[in-house]
């Protein structure tokens, strides 16, 4: 019997992050388990249920859990987003889960999704108790990808917004804070229509704690972080990059390019949708596809 419980545990610093372990059963018996987190200020609720549960009905177990500052874990200030301490808490997310009782500690994937597939290239090319990584629509350039979702007049706006940011921190005073989406032709850290479509009306159906706003520090850190330079050391892990190839948040083609210097052993899944389709019409295809790789290589 499919039993998922709620479970809390500590970062190396001390900060408790939430989540859910899923097992095919909490009797005996471990299982390989897939390491599982969302992208940039998700929260678990926005379907990360849906493949931790195709993942369950293949024989697998999972940890799902919030980053620190979003949904139900702790960390201050809330809504900031840091890809390097989030790739930090999730190796403490490894260590973690190989603690589990149903956890076969020789046999840990990675699962990430946007942000956090950009993450888990890392965590791949980083943590080799990581035996398997499946990259889904992953962010693989942040400089590249943020000239592609601002226009080329706002960059220096930005980049001075950014500059008196930091004035501010160092007096002292809160963060700014941005909108994550907006309607268009309002500025947001995910300026296009589907970040805004979908983020509200799942959030709306599916995610109370999601809040659509982040630091804008965050956005400054989402320009600077290249994932993409990591994907070379990956290897000999086995990596699954899935792709959106009309992607117009993570831009398709900046993945096809990662992807290509990717060595083996490696597969591509190239899916004619967008950015979020990846979630609803195509999740047959998306966690098929993830289903698979951990099959072969877990």
């Amino acid at each position: 019997m499919r039993v998922r419980k709620d479970i809390e545990f500590k970062t190396e610093d001390g900060t408790t992050l939430r989540g859910w372990h899923y097992a095919p059963s909490f009797g005996d018996g471990r299982f390989p388990t897939i390491v599982m987190a969302h992208g940039f200020s998700a929260v678990k609720e926005l379907l990360l249920d849906r493949f931790a549960e195709a993942f369950v009905a293949a024989g697998f177990a999972a940890v799902v859990y919030d980053h620190r500052n979003l949904g139900a874990s702790d960390g201050l200030p809330r809504q900031h987003i840091d890809p390097w301490q989030q790739v930090r808490d999730w190796r403490d997310a490894i260590t973690y889960a190989e603690t589990l009782p149903q956890t076969d500690a020789q046999r840990i994937g990675v699962w990430g999704s946007s942000y956090a597939g950009a993450h888990a290239m890392v965590l791949g090319a980083q943590d080799r108790r990581v035996r398997c990584v499946v990259a889904q629509v992953p962010l693989t350039s942040g400089h590249a990808n943020f000239r592609r979702l601002v226009r080329a007049d706002q960059i220096v706006v930005m980049q001075r917004a950014f500059d008196e940011d930091r004035r501010r921190r160092s007096r002292g005073e809160p963060a700014q804070l941005i909108p994550v989406v907006a309607p268009e032709g309002q500025p947001s850290a995910l300026p296009t229509p589907d970040s805004y479509s979908w983020m509200t009306s799942r959030a709306k159906e599916h995610a109370p704690s999601w809040r659509n706003e982040v630091t804008l520090q965050s956005a400054e850190l989402f320009s600077e972080y290249e994932p993409g330079a990591y994907v070379e050391f990956v290897s000999p892990t086995p990596l699954l990059m899935v792709v959106a190839l009309d992607d117009e948040l993570a831009v398709a083609d900046e993945a096809l390019k990662t992807y290509a210097k990717a060595l083996e052993p490696k597969r591509l899944e190239g899916i004619r949708c967008g950015h979020f389709d990846v979630y609803d019409q195509y999740f047959s295809r998306s966690s098929g596809a993830a289903v698979s790789w951990f099959i072969e290589h877990l």
